[in-house]
């Protein structure tokens, strides 16, 4: 599977504006339901029958141990992988092989280093795809940086190119797999900041991939548990962004904690 194919994929300004209008605005989020969703990898059960519905526009993060299920999910969703039994269905239309509305961002920012960055963003060239390109750059605050190599940015600048190109094509749900678990302390918060805004902006559907409750709590609506490929906790978090460590979230926190 190419690059291209999927789409899939760095520190500027925390202070940059989304644009709206842009190339990347007018995005819808899409709901996600699994019904029974079962994952075998020969003898191995890696989901046990997941029942989950996440409405159009949810942020939802998804924590646990290694080896629960976390990524195997987010390949179902993808369509790089097919459930062993159940359905997945976004938008109320059943996932068979990979759809242009769903877009996965990962831990790493996978630029094409023979590619500038604003190729690197517009990757698959169809038409107005430089003004598109342009704009996505300018959404995550880095439209001064279009004719750079990827070798020249950070690290927090790179997955800023990264999210810019799965944000290009406008996608309805966006599956983002541990992708600050790299980034130094500073440059995490900066993507915090910068994720929400424009997730608040375009009201894609989000569900992101996690280790770190603390990151979990900050970012979402909602906070499951996945451990042995079973759904151990769903609740939600009804604290209002932005978020600061306080009480309410260290109680949110240490409930989580118990059910990893």
């Amino acid at each position: 599977m190419t690059d291209a194919a999927l789409f899939l994929p760095g520190r500027a300004d925390a202070g940059a504006a989304v644009s709206t209008a842009s190339g990347a605005g007018g995005i819808e989020g899409l709901p996600v339901a699994l019904s029974g969703l079962v994952k075998r990898f020969g003898d191995r059960t890696v989901l046990h029958g997941i029942d989950l519905a996440i409405p159009a526009g949810q942020f939802v993060s998804i924590v646990g141990r290694s080896g629960g299920g976390k990524s195997t999910l987010l390949r179902l969703l993808t369509g790089l992988d097919k459930p062993s039994a159940g359905n997945i269905d976004i938008a109320g239309q059943p996932i068979d092989g990979l759809r242009r509305e769903v877009r996965m961002l990962f831990q790493d920012a996978r630029l094409l280093p023979w590619q500038r960055v604003l190729e690197n963003v517009g990757i698959g060239r169809e038409p107005g795809w430089r003004e598109r390109a342009q704009a996505a750059l300018d959404d995550v605050g880095l439209g001064d940086r279009a004719s750079d190599w990827p070798a020249v940015l950070s690290g927090g600048q790179r997955q800023r190119v990264a999210l810019a190109r799965a944000l290009v094509s406008r996608p309805g749900v966006l599956l983002l797999d541990e992708p600050f678990g790299a980034l130094d302390g500073l440059t995490r918060r900066e993507m915090h900041q910068l994720l929400t805004r424009i997730w608040q902006a375009h009201r894609f559907t989000i569900l992101l991939i996690t280790h770190d409750v603390a990151e979990a709590v900050t970012l979402a609506d909602r906070v499951m548990v996945l451990r042995d490929g079973d759904i151990a906790l769903d609740i939600p978090v009804p604290l209002p962004r932005p978020r600061r460590r306080n009480e309410d979230v260290a109680q949110l926190e240490d409930t989580i904690l118990d059910k990893v």
